[in-house]
């Protein structure tokens, strides 16, 4: 997973995301959902690599697939 870099805005709605957890039965540290977001920014940036490996510019739904 890539470190968390200066600067990344957030891309996850924390209170959704706490939410599902919630649901789970599982409460929330303080940086979990730092840690959620750099994943995240981490699987953005492996999708764009796969499209433009695959001659694309356009990131589809099987490039988040591992």
């Amino acid at each position: 997973m890539a470190a968390k870099k200066k600067n990344q805005e957030p891309l996850i709605i924390a209170s959704k995301a706490k939410g599902v957890l919630k649901a789970a039965g599982c409460n929330t540290s303080g940086d979990a959902f730092d840690g959620l977001n750099a994943q995240v920014y981490w699987m953005l940036e492996q999708a764009a690599k796969r499209a433009k490996a695959n001659g694309r510019k356009t990131v589809r739904a099987h490039d988040f697939v591992a």
